[in-house]
């Protein structure tokens, strides 16, 4: 079995899946509250062929479980969830503020990260 601890970096590129295993994308990044040393969500990219055309896509970290067995994360939520929440294109990124972290999280149903 893998080890549990993995650098952040190393994460970029494995896949997301939903529950019943159905491809939702790639993990590309783990957004940080360095204040207080937290993970607030992560940017799922989807859509594109190859890399190019891919838009990104905010999603609490809470709604993430790491499955070592598989190499992957399982995210609770499905296809159509993914696709109607907040994303960008990958050459123009939100301003990551309070708001746009509550509105995450609130799309999501989860309780919302206070920064």
């Amino acid at each position: 079995m893998k080890s549990l601890l993995r650098c952040a970096a190393a994460l970029a590129g494995d896949p997301v899946v939903d529950r019943a295993g159905q491809d939702l994308g790639v993990m590309e990044h783990l957004i940080l509250d360095l204040a207080r040393g937290r993970l607030v969500y992560a940017i799922v990219a989807r859509g594109g062929v190859m890399g190019l055309g891919d838009r990104l896509y905010a999603v609490p970290w809470s709604a993430f479980e790491r499955d070592a067995l598989r190499d992957c994360f399982v995210a609770d939520l499905d296809p159509a969830q993914l696709d109607s929440g907040p994303s960008f294109d990958p050459g123009d990124w939100p301003e990551m503020d309070a708001d746009w972290a509550s509105r995450v999280h609130a799309h999501y149903g989860k309780e919302a990260y206070i920064l």
